[in-house]
């Protein structure tokens, strides 16, 4: 089993969750969260005055999938998310030891 959290820009989620919808994912969680890059953060104008914003708004997806549709769940989000610019975001696939099903009892990759 793998863990793959991914970390995108917010107005592309909707376009991830169809193409994980599309490959088979049942399930995964969103969290809004705030981070920097290499764009080190923004400058945004509020009623005439420029304000440095630290942090940019993102999303971030936590997703627990079989190892044997891992690398299509990872080009899934990549191809979705990306609009070609800085900030698209980050994936990153992580070993996943165990998982359980708390409604049943179930174990491993039955659990998913």
């Amino acid at each position: 089993m793998k863990y793959i959290i991914a970390v995108i820009q917010p107005h592309r989620l909707d376009a991830v969750r169809e193409a994980l919808a599309g490959i088979g994912v049942q399930g995964l969680t969103v969290s809004e969260v705030r981070g920097f890059g290499r764009q080190k953060g923004q400058t945004e104008i509020y009623r005439g005055a420029e304000y440095v914003m630290q942090f940019v708004p993102k999303v971030k997806l936590e997703i627990a999938v079989s190892a044997s549709i891992a690398d299509s769940v990872v080009e899934a989000v990549g191809n979705a998310a990306r609009t070609g610019r800085i900030g698209d975001g980050k994936v990153f696939v992580l070993p996943l030891e165990g998982a359980m099903r708390v409604r049943t009892g179930e174990m491993g990759a039955d659990a998913l």
